[in-house]
């Protein structure tokens, strides 16, 4: 196979939900059945996106493969030089792992709807929005440039808005709907202001291009500063779409969409997109936006997870579950873990997407009741929903055999190993304590929902296992969540993952001294004075190369993380035990105990609340200024204008109908009237002209006599 023919597949790949998408649409009222169209268009891709990953990663492994075409080509245009636009595809180890991720969680999730959304009045439609949101999120995947995959980001949010605003007639859907496409804007403004500065700066679009030129030297305005400004504004794209803090407020709200599109967007690809778009432009990440990065994943790690404690809607619990695990691999990114951030991406999508979809079977089991105070006890009425969704939870709390294990082992060793080479320990610290709340109220979920004794019986009574094409998909990402898939050692995720080899680190194309916060100018030191341990450092020229110190630095973390993480979640498990399943400790006097901070986690830290009383207020107080201004100031000046222009030519009217028009018709008149006088003297009898002839000369003797 040649790499053309991975090229042709690719696009073929990209493509295949686009078709699908239209025929599904357009034939959705006349065809009842049109829906399997679309699910054998998405078991097509899945075939495709295998074929296509496996050929690449082990006869292409080493190569990347690219085709591109010139789109628009303006010339030589002033001050900005040439100014040529490409569109392209590109196929290497990170595009075709994510593209089979991507296709068989849309695959499975096709599946899982058959059942789950029969008998909903928009069912083709349905289907149809789903594969318009797979060809979007194909696209990202494949783009070679940033002006591609901002289109495609739009066409995700646009997508995502009509999946989550599915059932519009619900205003908590409509509302959750607006306000995710919204929020998500806010982030793509950044994004976009990020894409135009490189584009002004190297005229180009296209991700290897603008590495090289950063490479060589050239930075926007030629400062190291606006090059982090530029990634940090690029970053906030994924802000958005990865909902990180400040604007993960979206995700939550977002849960009003049918279950199963959670498992596909909200847990698995579109959430992932900004990771995704992290690790594309990793190369041009300075130190500063690295340490940026860094900070924000901390912090989108751990505040979801404090609310995470307390939410009783089981699709809430995985929301703020998810916007805290995508913390963990923006964190991971931002400290330098790269490959094992992209493996949590991957094994992440897999066990979240069970997760969403195993309580999509549990919802669908309980008539759509979410609220896991109202159920306990399925585990003896949906097994195998009950020990798929335990594998899951296994893998996120990180229990060794699971592939969460492997890939959360990573990025806790990458926070050590930074943290020992900085000093700055608040990433491992919250990477840690995020893992002990992870495995607590995860199990605090399984728990309440599969143990114990059903808290509402006529439900329970009515409950039953999932049809075959629901707890399918369940088995299938159960068994994409074990380690077997990913490496023979469970242990040693640094040693035998199979991505290590497929995945590594870029080679960063900014300078030296800007790449790593401990590697700013103030904080290189010449040999024998740099606060580095000797046997990690290699000198050259005065400076440190960071791949070297970094890789050393994680392999020496790697052990005490592993056992340090498995630490704190046995230590999490067994808490939750003791508060939900053994009863030893009561929640209600813990809660009451601490009821502040019961109410920040219930309250969900109140971001609403003050989102509400400022940024909205603001904004809604600005739009009535702004609608004063407009109807009372620019209306009013033009209303008056309208008004004196009105009143002038009333006026004009007016003068014009009595005086000018009167004065003429007055004059008409008038002749007239004297014609009518002297007509009576026309008679055409000599006599009466001699009458008044002589008449006349008697009057005017008379005068002159007067006189």
């Amino acid at each position: 196979m040649t790499e053309n023919v991975l090229i042709q597949l690719a696009i073929a790949i990209l493509f295949l939900p686009l078709l699908g998408f239209t025929i599904t649409l357009f034939l959705g009222k006349k065809i009842k059945f049109i829906y399997l169209f679309e699910n054998i268009v998405l078991i097509t891709a899945f075939v495709l996106s295998v074929i296509l990953a496996y050929t690449k990663l082990n006869y292409f492994s080493g190569t990347n493969i690219l085709a591109d075409i010139h789109w628009i080509d303006l010339g030589n245009v002033p001050i900005l030089g040439r100014i040529t636009v490409d569109l392209g595809i590109l196929v290497d180890n990170i595009s075709v792992l994510m593209i089979f991720v991507v296709s068989i969680i849309s695959m499975l999730v096709h599946f899982f709807s058959i059942a789950y959304m029969k008998g909903d009045k928009r069912y083709n439609r349905y289907f149809a929005y789903l594969g318009i949101f797979t060809f979007s999120m194909n696209g990202i995947v494949f783009t070679h440039n940033l002006l591609m995959m901002y289109i495609f980001w739009d066409l995700v949010g646009i997508s995502s808005y009509l999946l989550i605003g599915f059932w519009y007639e619900k205003k908590s859907a409509s509302d959750a709907a607006k306000k995710a496409f919204i929020v998500n804007r806010i982030g793509d403004i950044g994004m976009f202001l990020g894409i135009l500065m490189l584009f002004i700066t190297y005229h180009t679009f296209t991700f290897d291009k603008i590495f090289a030129q950063i490479s060589a030297g050239v930075l926007p305005f030629n400062s190291g500063f606006w090059l982090t400004v530029t990634g940090i504004l690029i970053f906030c794209g994924a802000i958005g779409k990865s909902a990180q803090f400040p604007l993960h407020v979206w995700l939550p709200d977002a849960m009003e969409g049918p279950t199963p599109v959670s498992a596909l967007i909200h847990a698995a690809t579109m959430v992932a997109a900004g990771v995704y778009l992290i690790v594309r432009v990793f190369p041009l990440l300075s130190g500063g936006a690295l340490e940026f990065i860094a900070i924000v994943g901390a912090i989108s790690a751990l505040i979801p997870a404090t609310i995470a404690l307390t939410q009783n809607d089981i699709k809430k619990v995985l929301a703020y579950s998810t916007i805290s695990q995508l913390g963990y691999m923006v964190m991971g990114l931002g400290v330098g873990a790269y490959s094992f951030a992209f493996f949590h991406l991957i094994t992440h999508a897999f066990f979240k997407a069970l997760l969403f979809l195993g309580s999509g079977s549990v919802i669908y089991a309980l008539h759509h009741e979410q609220d896991i105070r109202k159920m306990g006890g399925l585990r003896r009425k949906m097994p195998i929903t009950y020990y798929t969704f335990l594998i899951a939870t296994l893998a996120i709390s990180g229990i060794p055999l699971t592939s969460g294990f492997l890939s959360k082992d990573g990025i806790l060793a990458g926070t050590f190993a930074f943290a020992s080479l900085t000093g700055q320990w608040f990433f491992p610290a919250v990477g840690f304590f995020v893992a002990l709340l992870t495995a607590f109220y995860m199990f605090r979920l399984v728990i309440l929902t599969f143990h114990g004794e059903p808290r509402d019986k006529e439900k329970y009574d009515h409950a039953h296992e999932s049809p075959f094409v629901m707890v399918m998909p369940l088995v299938v990402l159960a068994a994409l969540s074990v380690f077997i898939w990913y490496t023979p050692n469970p242990v040693n995720p640094e040693q035998g993952a199979l991505l290590s080899s497929w995945v590594k680190a870029p080679e960063l194309s900014t300078p030296q001294n800007t790449r790593y916060p401990f590697m700013r100018n103030d904080n290189i030191k010449p040999a024998g004075q740099n606060n580095l341990p000797d046997k990690v450092i290699r000198q050259k020229d005065n400076e440190i190369t960071y791949s070297e110190v970094y890789t050393e630095a994680m392999h020496h973390a790697h052990i005490p993380a592993m056992l340090l993480s498995l630490l704190v979640a046995v230590l999490g498990i067994l808490t939750a035990f003791l508060f939900y399943q053994w009863k030893r400790l009561n929640p209600d006097k813990l809660a009451d105990s601490i009821k502040p901070l019961y109410k920040l986690s219930y309250n969900k830290w109140y971001f609403d609340e003050i989102y509400d009383s400022t940024f909205i207020v603001l904004t809604l107080g600005l739009s009535k200024i702004l609608y004063w201004i407009d109807a009372y100031i620019i209306d009013g000046l033009v209303n008056g204008s309208a008004s004196f222009t009105k009143l002038i030519s009333s006026f004009s009217g007016q003068f014009d109908h009595y005086v000018v028009d009167g004065l003429v018709n007055f004059m008409g008149y008038l002749s007239g009237f004297i014609g009518l006088i002297f007509r009576r003297f026309q008679t055409g009898k000599v006599q009466t002209y001699i009458v008044l002839v002589v008449f006349s000369l008697v009057i005017i003797l008379f005068l002159f006599k007067s006189f």
